[in-house]
């Protein structure tokens, strides 16, 4: 096990499947305890599971990232049992598919309420706990390339991820100015083969049935210059970097993992 985090204290929203599983496994193979949240109690307590029997420390708890109780109880087990926080990793998100005159106002509604006040509550809840430390921390959002450019059929879903990347040079300059040591970036994914794509393509009623891998194979080879899809350990290495003092320069910054999807 190698030590890129060692002994630090990591909270990964959204960690039972996908990207935020991926950051789990990455950051607890380097040191660090991590605590994985999500609304998908099985396959986070499995990811826990994987985890510990590879001599990683994890523990996985319940929780909707849109409820502000739920975040302040969630801060406050950390405080109470670890005492400190050194890495957020707000990854929890949905994407719904559709044009804007199909998208209802509850699905606009229910993208907004996860991918941004779900970050928002993440990064007002956890800022106290990181700075009673006194050591710093990396706070890392999770956007999107839909965040950076337009992408047809995800109106909602772009502003949603555009909305994160603002915020999070907002917050990193906050933290700048307060001396905190804390620092603040935001990353942005490109076709990555995740579970997301059930919804993104087949609309917020395909949650529970999946999309031939064949279709985002195809897709990847028309859109993404390198010619094929990431996987979600693509995006992973770049949270882990981003929480290690190897980054500790980099506050405010984008961080891009497309296959050259936004150079066009």
């Amino acid at each position: 096990m190698a030590e890129r985090v060692a002994g630090k204290i990591a909270l990964v929203t959204g960690a039972a499947s996908g990207i935020g599983r991926a950051c789990a496994e990455r950051l607890a193979a380097e040191g660090a305890f991590v605590l994985l949240t999500d609304v998908q109690d099985t396959p986070g307590a499995e990811v826990v599971a994987g985890i510990v029997a590879s001599g990683g420390h994890a523990e996985y708890r319940p929780h909707d990232v849109t409820s502000e109780e739920q975040w302040n109880a969630t801060i406050a087990y950390l405080a109470q049992r670890h005492g400190r926080l050194d890495i957020l990793v707000n990854n929890a998100g949905v994407a719904f598919g559709s044009a804007v005159i199909d998208m209802t106002l509850a699905s606009w509604r229910r993208q907004t309420a996860i991918n941004i006040d779900g970050v928002f509550l993440g990064v007002k809840t956890a800022l106290p706990l990181m700075r009673s430390g006194g050591g710093g921390g990396s706070i890392v959002n999770m956007s999107s390339t839909s965040g950076l450019v337009g992408s047809r059929n995800m109106a909602g879903y772009g502003a949603t991820k555009g909305a994160v990347r603002l915020f999070t040079k907002s917050v990193a300059l906050e933290c700048a100015a307060a001396q905190d040591g804390i620092r603040c970036n935001s990353v942005h994914p490109g076709l990555i083969e995740t579970p997301i794509w059930n919804t993104a393509l087949g609309g917020e009623n395909n949650a529970d049935k999946s999309v031939d891998p064949a279709v985002v194979d195809g897709l990847a080879q028309q859109v993404v210059p390198l010619g094929y899809k990431g996987s979600p350990v693509d995006v992973a290495n770049g949270v882990l970097f981003l929480a290690s003092d190897e980054s500790r320069y980099i506050t405010g910054s984008e961080l891009v993992i497309d296959g050259g999807m936004s150079a066009r």
